[in-house]
């Protein structure tokens, strides 16, 4: 049986009460049920409407308000939505600024909808709020009618102002930090700029000045080695050996200020040349064998023949000699050795010690300037504390690494890694030091020239000391002069690089080889270490003692050059 919606014969004038009146009964229930679910429609939007968090209201562009929700009678700062709706009779009155009223009615018209315009309303106050809107134009018949969404956002508006603001201030302190901190680097430059300035300057006095400050050190320790000879007896011989060992800590300390000097300002620049490792190992031997045995200790050379280095003989001459003298400086008993192994195509040149070893904590601290190691000689005279830190330095100069170990009780071993020289390089050949007989300087006829009188006085005592006859100049004319009274030529020359007058030793050298010949045998004194006149006297074949002058090197060159 079908219902009675279901018949499909009913007519629009049967559903709305005009056709028979069966069929009016018939659809009752059917309208019934529709218009309740219509009421319950609008009650639900109404129910929206009124709690809705934002401001929903309905007005006529051209006039006032039609409809409002009590968020936006709130918003506006009315009671109630009826007051609202009652006293807001301009929509226009409502904008503080006219222009966006104009621009929301220019883009309704053109485009009929605005969403998020954000402007400022008036409030019944007469205080103003920022708000949000989104807007929709309906048109009617007789007038045009703006539905609006509004949020009130002056919060937000006020914590981005802040946030601007905040953001203004925060600039402005970083660029006055940042102005701040440019000074406080162009004082630091300046402090920096004034430093780096005045220790140039002290460096450049200390190379400047090295001839003259260590003058009067040669004299002295010339002096007192000629005393040193004469084996004086009771309280003289100890205090000229009291006097010995001052200057000789002295010499050290200036010399190694002068040294570590000129490192510092970058003066030092390698002569790279290839030499045999014996060139170095030799002479070393025969420098430090007196003092080994005036300790009581054993100085042993090991050294295979036909090894040829890579390196600056001067510069690591001085590095060996600085870690052979702290090792005998620093054993008690036994020895030292000097001795190399190859390490691929390198040469590990290794000092060995009996002493008492060197804690594993203090390893990198002895590198350090004026650190030195406990006392392994109570009441000696011991270093200065500047040894190590010039080996380190002059390694780095010459890219030769460096490397110490220890045990304690045991002893140490440093090692200084140089390369092996390649195949096409012509090796220098270093003479080896002679063997002479003990009086091999008598009747030995030496002329020394030294613009220094104390010098003169000092050199001519010890040669005299030596058996030799020994004449003194001041400068080229009194040389020659000298030259000129002997019945035969000096046997050799030793001249003092700087002499008074702009004139120099090389030029008393010259001269008097073509006064005497050119195989005359001659050598230099000088406190001037620099790379460059060091390698100018080498090119002239002239053999070099440093200021102050050691009389045990001093003797070597002396009967070297005798022998030649």
């Amino acid at each position: 049986m079908k219902k009675p919606s279901d018949q499909s014969g009913a007519t629009f004038e049967d559903l709305i009460g005009l056709g028979r009146q069966s069929a009016r009964k018939s659809y009752y229930p059917e309208l019934e049920r529709k218009v309740a679910e219509l009421e319950q429609e609008r009650n639900r939007y109404k129910w929206l409407f009124e709690n809705a968090l934002h401001g929903i209201f309905q007005a006529d562009l051209g006039d006032g308000i039609l409809a409002a929700n009590p968020a936006i009678a709130a918003i506006l700062g009315y009671d109630s939505p009826a007051e609202c709706v009652g006293q807001v009779r301009a929509l226009q009155a409502l904008f503080v600024d006219p222009e966006d009223f104009g621009l929301i009615c220019e883009q309704l018209r053109g485009g009929r909808q605005l969403t998020g315009f954000e402007t400022r309303l008036r409030r019944r106050d007469g205080g103003t709020v920022d708000v949000a809107m989104s807007l929709l134009l309906k048109r009617e018949p007789e007038r045009e009618v703006v539905e609006a969404f509004v949020a009130d956002v002056t919060e937000r508006r006020r914590a981005r102002e802040r946030l601007q603001q905040l953001n203004a201030e925060l600039e402005q302190r970083v660029a006055q930090r940042t102005e701040e901190l440019l000074e406080l680097n162009r004082q630091l430059r300046e402090a920096k700029d004034a430093a780096e300035s005045a220790n140039r300057s002290k460096d450049k006095y200390l190379a400047a000045a090295s001839h003259d400050l260590l003058q009067p050190m040669n004299a002295a320790r010339l002096l007192v080695s000629t005393l040193r000879e004469r084996q004086l007896d009771g309280q003289d011989g100890y205090l000229v050996e009291r006097v010995h060992l001052a200057l000789e800590g002295a010499e050290e300390l200036l010399t190694d200020l002068l040294d570590i000097s000129k490192l510092d300002q970058n003066a030092v620049r390698p002569d790279l040349s290839v030499f045999p490792l014996q060139a170095v190992f030799e002479p070393l031997a025969a420098e430090l064998q007196p003092v080994a045995a005036s300790e009581g200790l054993r100085l042993q050379v090991f050294c295979p023949r036909g090894l040829e280095i890579c390196s600056d003989s001067r510069l690591l001459t001085r590095i060996l000699r600085n870690l052979l003298s702290n090792a005998l400086r620093y054993t008690r008993e036994g020895g030292v050795l000097l001795g190399v192994r190859r390490r691929g195509d390198c040469l590990s040149l290794q000092v060995w010690d009996s002493g008492d070893g060197i804690a594993a904590d203090k390893l990198e601290e002895i590198f350090q300037e004026f650190r030195q190691l406990p006392d392994h000689h109570p009441g000696e005279r011991r270093g200065v504390g500047l040894g190590l830190a010039i080996v380190d330095r002059i390694a780095r100069v010459l890219e030769h690494p460096v490397a110490v170990a220890s045990r304690q009780g045991r002893g140490s071993v440093f090692k200084v890694e140089v390369p092996l020289a390649g195949r096409n390089y012509r090796p220098e050949v270093a003479a080896a030091a002679p063997a002479l007989r003990g009086d091999a300087l008598d009747g030995v006829r030496v002329l020394v020239v030294d613009n220094d009188e104390s010098v003169l006085i000092s050199m001519q005592a010890l040669l005299q000391q030596w058996g030799c006859e020994a004449c003194v100049a001041r400068d080229l004319a009194g040389a020659e002069a000298v030259v000129a009274d002997l019945d035969a030529p000096p046997d050799l020359v030793l001249a003092d690089y700087h002499l008074d007058w702009g004139c120099s030793g090389l030029d008393v050298i010259q001269a008097l080889r073509q006064r005497c010949g050119s195989d005359l045998p001659a050598a230099m004194i000088t406190a001037d270490r620099s790379a460059e006149t060091l390698r100018q006297f080498r090119e002239l074949g002239l053999p070099v003692l440093a200021k102050p002058v050691r009389p045990g090197k001093l003797r070597a060159l002396l009967m070297h050059l005798v022998s030649a």
